[in-house]
């Protein structure tokens, strides 16, 4: 096997195992956070006991508040709250909870479960052009801009609320949010009484999760605590598909009047039999579990992220914050090329800081912020047992800064955000490499603005137009390759070859609002330059291969809608209708080049729809039907015929009943066992493959609540 063949670089957006957030991962944080209760309108006071629960919860969210979208902003959104989530959620993967739950979201699993590597595309982008924070804490790695949501079992049993932003959205911390960011709030700590809660559940597939949390209350003594703990497995639907996810979650602190100290704690682990290549249409009609992979080849990941935090409310309403942070990483997996088996290490530590200024007077409200950190990746090769292949560092460097300010003229409300944003990418190679280090710089100023006009009470419409800019990851620079050295290193030419992409956004919205009745309606138009696409088949080790496919556009409308009109009924769903074109580059994946010109980008289907009923009898007893259906898409970026992932259409269901303390939920997936495919991809000897649709399974949980 050449040096060529053995690059397993990053997994983007997956097959490799090269993994961002890897084995040990370890985030610190501390944040002086005086927080801007103006936001929710009121003004803090002194009490003569100790804070209340209520207030102490407002201001533990002050960092969550001050980058997400509030209603008003011109801003494609969609906020998940806790009661939605819980209808939701039985522990799978958070990309397949949110593609149920927002608009213009697909998603897909390689083990036909819901659990194990799971993959979120919004509007058509992969999640590398997707923002992710959590209580404001940024989470995509700096090098491959991807987060890996399996690392994190059971995450949604800790988050209070998700928003989805779509589009350039407002300025954050991190890595572009270049298709658009997701925000997690944490559950929150101060609470007035003691509570907790046991889950036990089992399923099919070998399906079995438990879940216990505990909250210690806010006692006079002003301190709290909140505890999750969860474990999980699964046999997994395809052959040798088996996860086991484990995880923990802390929260702990001191609230009192104007201040808090909070330590968070989240923990992470998770082992499984790789999964990573899909089946053929013949190999699927002989075994629908087929599984190319060998039985043996496993990887084993863990995350730990910890924070500690101080936020400090000024009496004068405004607030100011300062966030430190540290992450860690570091793992292993195997790959079989038989009788060859090989070895690869990643491990990363990473520093950063982000600070905050906001301030309301009257119309007017002003935030400003900066954020900087300093990362770096080990890249380690072995040919086992002990022959080391190669051994190479990547540094990455970033910082910003951004102004947001929005100002009420009559019933008009104007939002203006800017950022400006510098990178730097250093390769240090392994000492037999033959070559010397080399380095690249970015400088992006990403400017926002929009209004928002209230037409009525209850009905309001906004426009925006945002530009921002996404520097190439690691693995678009090296085409894959995860060792640069003399034998390769000609092919690449300087690190500049791959240039940025840039996006020019346009969002139209309106939004009603009443008591029966929410609706929002969303037209957008993404337009990018420099676009990088994915070009030919993944490598042998699963890296993807990008390049440049110069101009290409997303256009659609998207609405959202809940109805309340009918008494015990519920009525849900969105859409998402779109138009999206390549328009012209010269494809040499298949030897000979050949110029395509409007072609469709792939995975991005044209229409998406979910839609849910919910029934509810009586607050004890509740049953929902959800339904997904999304129209036929392409595998690649040719349009070709014969590379089609076809439409499909599937129906959930719930059921959940509530007795004194206890509650018993029943989750049935896929009721119609559909014979469809979530994904698919290429290869390069044009073999078209295909990830099965999770099958047709059945869940039952049972819940206690103290």
């Amino acid at each position: 096997m050449s040096r060529r063949s053995l690059v397993r670089h990053g997994r983007t957006p997956r097959p490799g195992r090269l993994r961002t957030a890897a084995a040990s991962l370890s985030i610190v944080v501390l944040t002086l956070a005086p927080v801007a209760l103006h936001a929710q309108g009121t003004r803090p006071t002194r009490p003569d006991t100790a804070t209340s629960d209520t207030t102490a919860r407002r201001i533990e969210g002050v960092l969550v508040n001050a980058i997400r979208a509030g209603n008003e902003a011109p801003i494609a959104q969609k906020t998940i709250g806790r009661a939605a989530i819980t209808a939701r959620h039985f522990g799978q993967d958070v990309p397949m909870l949110l593609m149920q739950a927002a608009p213009s979201m697909t998603a897909h699993t390689e083990t036909g479960t819901q659990w194990g590597y799971s993959y979120l595309r919004l509007r058509g982008l992969d999640q590398t052009r997707i923002n992710i924070t959590i209580d404001g804490v940024p989470l995509n790695d700096p090098e491959d801009q991807v987060l890996y949501f399996a690392n994190l079992a059971d995450l949604m049993s800790n988050v209070q609320s998700v928003q989805v932003q779509r589009g350039v959205g407002t300025s954050t911390a991190g890595t572009a949010s270049y298709a658009g960011s997701i925000n997690f709030e944490t559950m929150p700590v101060a609470r007035k009484q003691r509570s907790g809660d046991v889950e036990v559940q089992l399923g099919s597939f070998g399906a079995q999760r438990a879940s216990a949390s505990f909250n210690s209350g806010l006692g006079d003594n002003r301190l709290a605590a909140y505890g999750r703990v969860s474990a999980l497995r699964t046999n997994g639907y395809r052959d040798h598909s088996g996860v086991m996810g484990r995880s923990a979650f802390l929260g702990a602190g001191w609230f009192g009047d104007r201040d808090i100290v909070k330590v968070t704690a989240i923990v992470g682990q998770l082992a499984d039999t790789l999964s990573y290549t899909g089946a053929t249409l013949a190999e699927l009609a002989e075994n629908r579990r087929y599984n190319p992979l060998y039985p043996n080849e496993r990887d084993k990941f863990g995350q730990q992220m910890v924070s500690l935090a101080y936020t400090h409310a000024r009496a004068d309403g405004g607030s100011f914050n300062t966030t430190l942070y540290r992450n860690s990483a570091s793992g292993n997996y195997d790959y079989f090329d038989l009788p060859d088996r090989y070895r690869y290490n990643l491990a990363h530590t990473w520093y950063g800081v982000t600070s905050a200024y906001n301030v309301e007077r009257g119309a007017v409200r002003l935030n400003t912020g900066v954020n900087a950190n300093t990362y770096q990746r080990a890249h380690r090769a072995y040919f086992q047992p002990d022959t080391e292949l190669y051994d190479n560092t990547g540094h990455k460097q970033d910082a910003s800064a951004f102004v947001k300010a929005s100002v009420d003229v009559g019933r008009a409300r104007w939002f203006a955000d800017v950022q400006g944003r510098w990178a730097q990418f250093r390769y240090d190679p392994s000492e037999n490499a033959g070559i010397t280090e080399r380095s690249i710089d970015w400088a992006f100023l990403n400017p926002k603005a929009g209004v928002t006009m209230t037409l009525r009470p209850g009905l309001s419409a906004f426009a925006s137009y945002g530009i921002t800019s996404r520097e190439p990851a690691r693995s678009d620079m090296f085409a894959g390759e995860d060792d640069l050295n003399a034998d390769n290193v000609a092919g690449f030419g300087d690190l500049s070859r791959v240039k940025p992409e840039r996006l020019h956004d346009t969002e139209l919205g309106l939004t009603y609002t009443h008591s029966a009745l929410d609706v929002s309606a969303n037209l957008y138009s993404m337009d990018f330059r420099n676009d990088l696409a994915r070009i030919g088949a993944p490598t042998a080790s699963g890296a993807i291969p990008r390049r440049s496919v110069g101009s290409s556009y997303r256009r659609g409308v998207e609405l959202d809608a809940t109805y309340r009109g009918v008494d015990k009924l519920v009525f849900a769903g969105n859409a998402t209708w779109s138009d999206n074109r390549i328009k012209q580059f010269t494809d040499s994946s298949r030897g000979t080049p050949v110029v395509r010109r409007d072609v469709e980008p792939m995975l991005t289907p044209r229409f998406i729809t979910t839609h849910r009923v919910d029934v509810l009898p009586t607050p004890r007893l509740g049953f929902s039907l959800e339904g997904r259906y999304q129209s036929r898409a392409f595998l690649d970026n040719t349009s070709s015929a014969d590379r089609i992932l076809p439409d499909y259409y599937t129906v959930d269901a719930s059921a959940r009943v509530a007795v004194r303390d206890f509650t018993v939920m029943v989750r049935g997936v896929n009721l119609g066992d559909t014979q469809k495919f979530g994904s698919g991809a290429v290869s390069g000897s044009g073999r078209v493959r295909y990830f099965v649709l999770p099958a047709r399974a059945l869940f039952v949980t049972l819940g206690y609540a103290f």
